[in-house]
């Protein structure tokens, strides 16, 4: 009993070791999943709120690198690229740090998002982007540091950063137009020779060798440049299907481009399967 007792008191006191006190943070974390267009926009930040002190001018001063938050770098990450006051940027992730001044803002698109607030040695080569905007005066005080989205349109839309009195916003172009377009030219065209070849793999799987047949032809046929890997897999469907003389046909194509590419496994493939088919 006084063995089960120790064990218990011991087993209690490492789980009280290990675990960890959880108290609310004083500037939470937010991230923000927003679609602009067609493309995917995410700002992931921290909140810090005003807690009656002087904010611009005071807690964060005017003109010096500001974190554009708390704790760690603000985050924005693009799923296309995109332009920003004119400027092109590319799609990819950056630390949105800026510098507060009393009528405009410099705001600062940074490759490296890895820094827990600003970094220690500024590198200019990772400015991917730099643009000037215009702050302006709010009829109210926020308390607490907001990034939102607002005035969307098809191919755009501001993002605006607000804190106490004041509001920064910016416009975010993205390529809504020529997306869309391609979007449309590639369904109304109808399905790729990659579309056939996939769907011929499925049916091959599934023992349905008549349409896995009659997609991979389609396959072979709809590309301008014949595919080595194309004409392994219409060898095999001819093989499983019983036209032998189609498989050996196929796979000499495909060894003879194979060998082009100077792809041996591919070289190996059809070699081995002509051998079993019997080819001359």
């Amino acid at each position: 009993m006084k063995k089960i007792v120790l064990f218990l008191s011991t087993s209690l006191f490492c789980l009280g070791a290990t675990a960890q006190v959880e108290t609310p943070q004083p500037s939470p974390n937010s991230k923000i999943e927003q679609v602009v267009g067609l493309t995917d926009v995410t700002v992931s930040y921290s909140r810090p709120s005003k807690k009656g002190r002087t904010i611009f001018g005071g807690l964060v001063p005017y003109d010096k690198l500001w974190r554009t938050g708390a704790n760690a770098n603000t985050k924005i990450s693009f799923s296309d690229d995109v332009k920003i006051g004119g400027k092109e940027l590319k799609k990819g992730e950056y630390a949105v740090f800026t510098k507060p001044g009393k009528e405009n803002w410099e705001v600062i698109f940074y490759s490296d998002a890895s820094n827990w607030g600003t970094p220690r040695n500024w590198d200019d080569s990772k400015v991917a982007l730099k643009t000037t905007v215009k702050a302006s005066a709010l009829p109210m005080s926020v308390e607490t540091f907001t990034i939102l989205f607002s005035d969307f349109t098809m191919d755009s839309a501001k993002l605006n950063f607000v804190w106490d009195t004041t509001e920064v916003a910016f416009k975010i172009e993205v390529p809504s137009k020529k997306k869309a377009i391609a979007s449309i030219e590639k369904v109304l065209a109808g399905p790729s020779a990659n579309d056939y070849y996939q769907a011929a793999v499925f049916y091959k799987n599934t023992k349905d060798f008549a349409k896995a047949k009659q997609y991979i032809d389609k396959a072979v046929t709809l590309r301008k440049e014949p595919a080595f890997w194309h004409l392994r897999q219409q060898s095999l469907i001819y093989a499983a299907s019983g036209d032998k003389a189609g498989a050996i046909k196929a796979a000499k194509s495909s060894l003879e481009l194979a060998k082009k590419a100077g792809n041996d496994d591919y070289v190996k493939l059809n070699q081995d399967s002509l051998k079993e088919w019997g080819a001359k």
